[in-house]
C-alpha cells in the first residue's frame, strides 16, 4: 500500500511564508517536500528529480505558474505529472485568463488561498490515489466539487447566476 512517505510533492510558490505553510502541513501528513520559488527554480527541481505532484502557484515573477505549465507538457513523463493549484489570484485580472488556462487543459483542481490545509492534504491523497479517512474524502470532495462550481460559474450568463444564488440562498 502507498503511502505519503512514498509520495514527494514540488511546492512552487514565491511567497516565502506560503511555501513554507505549504511545506509543513505536508510534512506533518507525511509526504516528503521539494519547494521552488517561481517556474524556473520549479523546473530545474523537476529536472533533478521528478515529484509526484505539484503545487502550483499561478502569479509569480520571472515564470508564472502557467509558464511552467506549459513547459512541462513539453515533455512526455513531466507532462504526466498531476497538479493542484493554489492561488489567490483565481478571480482577478492577474490570474484569471492563466487560471482558465490550465482547467481547460490540465489541472483542473485548486484552491484559493488561504488555504485550510485539512482541505489541502485531503485533495492531495485524493489525487495521489492515497487512502483517506472519511473525513478527508469528505474535503476532497467538497474540493473537486467547489474547483467544477467555480469554473462553471466562471462561464455562465448573468441571468442563470442570479437564479443559482437565489436556489442557494433558500437551501440556508
Amino acid at each position: 500500500m502507498t503511502e505519503p512517505a512514498d509520495k514527494t510533492i514540488l511546492v512552487v510558490d514565491d511567497e516565502a511564508d506560503v511555501r513554507e505553510f505549504l511545506e509543513l502541513a505536508l510534512t506533518e501528513a507525511g509526504f516528503n517536500v521539494v519547494t521552488a520559488e517561481d517556474g524556473f527554480d520549479a523546473l530545474e527541481k523537476v529536472k533533478e528529480h521528478a515529484p509526484d505532484l505539484i503545487s502550483l502557484d499561478l502569479v509569480m515573477p520571472k515564470k508564472s505558474g502557467a509558464k511552467f505549465h506549459r513547459e512541462l507538457v513539453k515533455n512526455k513523463e513531466w507532462a504526466k505529472i498531476p497538479i493542484i493549484i493554489v492561488t489567490g489570484h483565481a478571480r482577478d485580472d492577474l490570474g484569471k485568463a492563466d487560471l482558465q488556462e490550465l482547467t481547460m487543459s490540465g489541472p483542473g483542481i485548486y484552491l484559493e488561498k488561504p488555504i485550510k490545509p485539512e482541505r489541502y492534504i485531503a485533495a492531495i491523497k485524493n489525487i495521489l490515489g492515497l487512502d483517506s479517512s472519511e473525513e478527508e474524502k469528505t474535503h476532497a470532495e467538497q474540493v473537486q466539487l467547489q474547483s467544477e462550481l467555480k469554473n462553471l460559474i466562471d462561464n455562465t450568463d448573468p441571468e442563470t447566476l442570479k437564479k443559482l444564488k437565489s436556489l442557494i440562498n433558500k437551501k440556508k
